[in-house]
């Protein structure tokens, strides 16, 4: 939770994939998920948060199936969410949505 708090403290993007161990979808998702990260290094934050080591954040987020993917927008009174989906999702729709974020942000 505190390296959550962390990254919602700086000025970009969040996204956040909800895993959990021996989900298969979410194994599948790990990989386009570490490309996406990749591809928007300096200008988002991807996270993965783990059930079994933040069940805060599930809650917090009410996230009941895994892999649920949020995209959080920063914003003066806080952290906004911006998209979300559970399930498989196609790499080329992840970066769509994290480019919007971006540009959102930048066009402010």
């Amino acid at each position: 939770m505190e390296e959550f708090d962390e990254l919602t403290n700086r000025r970009q993007p969040l996204l956040v994939d909800f895993y959990k161990h021996g989900c298969q979808p979410c194994r599948v998702m790990d990989g386009i998920v570490d490309e996406v990260a990749e591809e928007f290094v300096d200008q988002a934050s991807v996270v993965k948060a783990n059930l079994e080591t933040v069940p805060d954040l599930f809650y917090k987020f009410k996230v009941m199936s895994t892999p649920t993917f949020i995209m959080l927008n920063p914003k003066d009174d806080g952290l906004h969410q911006r998209w979300r989906q559970s399930g498989l999702v196609k790499k080329d729709a992840l970066i769509d949505h994290v480019s919007k974020a971006v540009d959102a942000l930048n066009a402010h």
